[in-house]
């Protein structure tokens, strides 16, 4: 949903609003809009909008401020993300990770999360990869409860037309806490609560990712007890996860990893 804003696109976009590449991303003279969307990195982060001095405008950004947010209402940004997505298809890849695909649209009066236009828009890149490239898998990264994430699969009748996979990202952090309770029911309680999918699709289940150990989807109690237990400095913390790595995030106990 994002590039750096070191990228050539938006050192274009705000040296020349009237260029090419000036609706590349989402701009506003004002911070006013989208009040309704919450702030995802609340340790570093103020608001989701960042003013420009080149521009002399504000630009918005669901993550960092260095990671401004590409703008899906721009056709031109579509056909751009299409084309990339083609260029390493033909290189022979199997398949991609769709990274915070959630924030790809922002609409008011919303949370500008899993918009329609968003599952639109895949469903329009799901067609054109099971035309041109079959047997190409589409994961989405998606930080949110597995009935949202759900929906992400799309059409349930036809089997899925939107994402083969998605990670299932409450199972990561209870994995970890069954290893401290040696006990199964912290994963198997959730996979319960867990709707039924296409038949088409399947959840992609993981230990870590490049990102912090996210308990952003447990319950207060939960993350309390997993700081405890895994992060018990605070420098050990990262936003409301934890920064460790595997190996020493289980104390390197062969046994335990």
């Amino acid at each position: 949903n994002h590039t750096s804003d070191q990228h050539p696109w938006f050192q274009e976009s705000r040296r020349d609003p009237d260029g090419p590449y000036g609706d590349y991303y989402v701009w506003a003279d004002d911070d006013k809009q989208y009040q309704d969307a919450r702030i995802i990195f609340v340790d570093t982060e103020v608001s989701n909008w960042t003013y420009d001095p080149v521009r002399k405008q504000y630009y918005w950004h669901r993550f960092f401020s260095h990671q401004p947010d590409l703008n899906y209402e721009n056709p031109a940004v579509q056909e751009e993300m299409i084309s990339a997505l083609k260029f390493w298809l033909d290189l022979g890849i199997d398949g991609f990770r769709l990274d915070a695909v959630p924030y790809l649209y922002q609409q008011e009066g919303t949370n500008c999360e899993n918009l329609p236009a968003t599952h639109a828009f895949l469903r329009r890149v799901r067609k054109e990869i099971d035309a041109q490239y079959p047997d190409t898998v589409l994961l989405a990264e998606a930080n949110q409860w597995p009935e949202d994430v759900v929906d992400y699969f799309g059409d349930y009748s036809s089997g899925g037309d939107e994402c083969h996979m998605a990670f299932h990202f409450p199972v990561m952090p209870r994995i970890f806490m069954a290893v401290r309770r040696e006990s199964r029911y912290p994963v198997s309680e959730i996979l319960a609560k867990t709707p039924a999918i296409p038949s088409g699709c399947q959840w992609g289940i993981f230990l870590r990712n490049h990102d912090e150990l996210t308990l952003e989807m447990v319950t207060d109690e939960e993350r309390d007890y997993m700081w405890a237990e895994y992060a018990k400095d605070p420098r050990m913390r990262a936003n409301i996860g934890i920064r460790r790595r595997l190996a020493p995030l289980l104390d390197n106990d062969r046994n335990q990893i």
